[in-house]
């Protein structure tokens, strides 16, 4: 043990640990880029894995310097080479890094980088890691090589290989991250990993490439990624400090809905806008006007059906009712017209009466004639979309619609209030009873109480669930019915999704409450 005392044994191993590092940087980038195809759970442990092998298999052939130094002895020659294990362990590590770095660009070149959630989950953990190990071992051998030929004692060896670990996988999780957040970078260390490759290659078959050169290349790259990312930087803090961090919000939020498909992504100019919006606590909008926003987004894929009132809901008057009970009615009325009826049998209405043209004609001391005061109202087909009706009803210049289906029949009303309660939430009035279409009690156990006849788009807002765009319901009850093929009963219970629906209410075949259960709380919005 008296190396220990000999400095120039310390300064072997502060040397060691600095190339050890310098030869694992690349195998680190792979790590990275390997891991961030796993679900977020799973990264970190996927890297610290990996570099736990990577260990493993560095000490294990540290303890076998002998069959380590035979892997440099000729094994076979061809085209004039001889080659070792050492050169078909250069050519088939080589092979394989082309061969993942080339795929990983193509997946980033063609667009399909941007996996969705569902992708990701898709990723297995142990194929990642094996994927990891393979490159490991290559970078294993070539780092244990170096360590051989610069040191003679195996325990400066092994200390400066786990050092040089124990750092990697401190900053294992930074470097991924950073690496992850800018696009540029990944592409750039792709380039890296081919041209590493083929440095493997031609290292198997004997023509050693200097690793200045390398480095050289790699880092004249870096200093030209340097000069982008402070461009970017300076961009960043001219227009924090120059323009509220709102309005270049809403810059870009216009750039993305310019109509245009081919400008619909941010670029960098447009995400350059809203880079300064970062961390927790910091977001531009608050979480009403950022469901405000989802709501008007939406307006072009709802039809007025999903927001109107069923003929079944809807407060009439009939003509042929005594006239103590019209008055009754007019008397008790809240609304600003009425729907005029005839036919008690088949509840088809005549038209709308104005409450204020009523107040007219008593105020002219006229008798009472209802039917002279009946006028038409929009008619809408039930699948026209929210956007066209509000078009609709500013050209028309009214607040009220008739919904009819394919047949002619009326299937319900809309009114103005209706589209603008879809925007900002539900619009009561004085008195008025709780509208079914925002009837939504949370409990403090997580659960939802909700309306059977609450719109699904609304539904959404609150819990994770996915909506089928050719669905032929639109509210709960629909959604419910669909599922169990028959109209429930108070205490059915079924799951959709990640969530339990048990029916509480059920009225004249029509579903009034019913309860949502998260079977998981992370899955509440």
């Amino acid at each position: 043990m008296e190396w220990i005392a000999d400095p120039t044994m310390w300064a072997g191993l502060a040397t060691l640990i600095v190339l050890e590092l310098v030869l694992g940087i690349d195998n680190l980038v792979f790590i990275a880029i390997l891991a961030e195809k796993l679900p977020a759970g799973q990264r970190d442990r996927a890297r610290l894995v990996g570099l736990a092998l990577a260990l493993v298999m560095r000490l294990l052939l540290l303890a076998s310097m002998s069959w380590l130094i035979s892997l440099t002895s000729p094994l076979f020659s061809a085209l004039r080479h001889p080659f070792s294990p050492r050169d078909l362990i250069m050519l088939a590590g080589g092979i394989f890094l082309i061969f993942k770095a080339t795929m990983e660009l193509n997946d980033r070149l063609e667009g399909s980088d941007e996996e969705s959630e569902s992708e990701r989950k898709g990723a297995r953990f142990w194929p990642v890691v094996v994927q990891i190990v393979i490159l490991d071992a290559v970078f294993s051998l070539d780092s244990v090589i170096t360590a051989v030929g610069m040191v003679d004692h195996l325990a400066v060896m092994m200390v400066a290989v786990v050092v040089a670990i124990g750092v990697m996988m401190l900053a294992s999780k930074a470097l991924t991250r950073f690496i992850n957040a800018h696009p540029t970078i990944v592409i750039l260390c792709l380039s890296f990993l081919l041209m590493i490759g083929f440095s493997l290659v031609a290292d198997g078959f004997g023509y050693d490439i200097p690793k200045s050169y390398l480095y050289a290349a790699i880092g004249f790259s870096i200093g030209i990624e340097c000069l982008n990312q402070l461009a970017q930087f300076n961009r960043r803090r001219f227009l924090s400090s120059s323009v509220p961090l709102r309005k270049r919000t809403a810059e870009a939020v216009l750039r993305m809905l310019n109509g245009k498909h081919e400008e619909a992504e941010l670029d960098a100019q447009s995400s350059s806008l809203i880079a300064d919006n970062e961390g927790e606590g910091q977001e531009v909008f608050n979480e009403q006007e950022r469901r405000m926003i989802e709501r008007v987004l939406g307006m072009a894929q709802r039809t007025v059906s999903s927001v109107m009132t069923s003929r079944h809901d809807i407060e009439h008057i009939d003509l042929r009712d005594p006239p103590d009970k019209i008055a009754s009615l007019l008397e008790n009325n809240q609304h600003t017209r009425l729907v005029i009826t005839e036919d008690s049998a088949s509840n088809e209405p005549l038209g709308v009466v104005h409450v204020i043209d009523l107040l007219t004609q008593q105020l002219r001391k006229e008798p009472l004639d209802i039917r002279s005061l009946i006028r038409q109202p929009l008619v809408f087909h039930e699948q026209l979309s929210l956007l066209l009706a509000l078009e609709q009803f500013r050209e028309a210049h009214t607040h009220f619609a008739f919904i009819v289906d394919e047949f002619g029949s009326v299937e319900g009303i809309i009114t103005l209030s209706d589209i603008m309660e879809t925007i900002a939430g539900n619009l009561p009035l004085e008195n008025e009873d709780v509208d079914p279409r925002h009837d939504v009690q949370q409990n403090d156990d997580g659960t939802l109480i909700v309306n059977g006849y609450l719109p699904l788009e609304d539904l959404a807002v609150y819990i994770n669930i996915s909506l089928d765009e050719r669905r032929n319901y639109h509210t709960l009850a629909g959604l419910v019915m669909e599922h169990t093929q028959v109209i429930p009963k108070e205490g059915t219970q079924l799951h959709i999704g990640n969530y339990l629906f048990e029916i509480l209410e059920v009225e004249s075949h029509r579903i009034l409450k019913v309860m949502i259960i998260p079977l998981k709380n992370k899955d509440i919005m």
